[in-house]
């Protein structure tokens, strides 16, 4: 297939761009960065590139786009300022939601406007959708929450949903993903190696989670599969308590699971932002039954990826 991929030059397209190339994909990748910034550990002639930032209206006119956009088969949009790695001001709150809801409804705009129906559009979204809760479980059937990041996953979705008649629509709700390249873990495998580590607020805040190359798998499987079809939670079968987490860490470390970090040094560092981190949501699948994940338990995920 062509496809045009947007966002996906981060921590997920690291792995998510060669797997698409190894399945003989054809790839577009717009991203607002040089190519040079670029995450991806490729050779240039493997892909075609397009500097542009689509969350301005105006670059949605670039002619180099629109041809790209006329001949694609599919689009994966993973576009977004990340969540959780800066303070919630005001102005970062708005360019969170600027950088998901602009640039995807200017996306489905110029898709209509231009009658073009790609086969398949994969959206991101996130299990934020939710809100959080200590207790509760969430499916994909669930009633959203109702605070900013649910209410942004909402706003989000819906914008998608304004697809093309004719194109199939996946929205994957992605839970917390697992490299030691990136990501949390990525985050946390410096203080646990020399033996700092530790369990973040009380740890008794749910974490649900998926490893990466599982989510690529899924991305990919959805492409070509048509029984992918609405939102799917994008999570391991069993999502687990920060501190079992924070064991399992340590475990495949070989190291000790002291040092609790304070959910008030995350509250300082994060403003409202702390609040994905230290209340968290128990989310499972209950549309994902045939998927045959790589790494279904933690442990595996975990070990798999700390093993160099």
């Amino acid at each position: 297939m062509r496809l045009l991929l947007l966002g996906c030059t981060g921590f997920v397209g690291k792995e998510l761009v060669p797997t698409l190339l190894h399945e003989n994909h054809e790839i577009y990748i717009v991203s607002r960065k040089p190519i040079n910034k670029l995450k991806l550990d490729l050779e240039l002639n493997k892909f075609k590139f397009i500097q542009i930032d689509l969350s301005k209206k105006q670059t949605w006119n670039n002619e180099n786009l629109l041809n790209i956009l006329k001949e694609t088969d599919g689009i994966i949009n993973l576009m977004g300022e990340p969540i959780a790695e800066k303070k919630w001001t005001d102005s970062q709150k708005r360019e969170i939601e600027n950088s998901r809801i602009n640039t995807t409804k200017f996306l489905m705009k110029t898709l209509k406007n231009l009658k073009i129906n790609p086969k398949v559009i994969i959206n991101g979204s996130a299990i934020g959708y939710y809100g959080t809760s200590l207790s509760d479980e969430f499916t994909e059937n669930s009633l959203g929450g109702k605070d900013f990041l649910a209410n942004l996953c909402k706003q989000w979705e819906a914008v998608a949903a304004k697809k093309p008649l004719f194109s199939r629509l996946v929205i994957f709700r992605i839970g917390i993903v697992l490299e030691a390249d990136g990501g949390a873990l990525g985050k946390m495998l410096p203080v646990f190696k020399i033996g700092l580590g530790g369990p973040i607020g009380d740890g008794m805040q749910w974490m649900s989670w998926i490893h990466r190359s599982d989510l690529c798998a899924l991305i990919t499987n959805a492409l070509v599969d048509k029984k992918y079809s609405g939102v799917f939670n994008a999570v391991a079968p069993k999502p687990v308590l920060m501190k079992d987490f924070s064991q399992t860490l340590g475990k495949c470390l070989n190291r000790p699971n002291l040092l609790p970090v304070p959910g008030t040094v995350l509250k300082i560092l994060l403003g409202d932002g702390a609040k994905v981190v230290l209340e968290g949501q128990k989310v499972i699948s209950s549309k994902l039954k045939n998927f045959k994940f790589k790494y279904p338990l933690l442990e595996q995920a975990i070990c798999a990826s700390t093993k160099n």
